[in-house]
């Protein structure tokens, strides 16, 4: 069985007064709420709505998952 890489990719600035395919866009990543954390998989459609909408998501690198106990 072949792993597929994800990213992790963070909803964290509001889309008030941007424009509406922006607003597509980060609906099309997933994101329901503000400061939400997706995990995606890690291929060039994805990098490239990323790369529409940078102002509004981060991709998160190595941090690790908060658990709680």
């Amino acid at each position: 069985m072949t792993e597929t890489k994800t990213i992790r990719i963070q909803y964290y600035r509001s889309q008030n007064s941007t424009p509406f395919k922006q607003r597509l866009v980060v609906k099309g990543l997933g994101f329901t709420r503000l400061n939400q954390i997706v995990e995606r998989v890690d291929n060039e459609s994805i990098r490239g709505m990323v790369k529409a909408v940078p102002h509004l998501v981060r991709i998160l690198e190595d941090e690790p998952i908060a658990t709680s106990l």
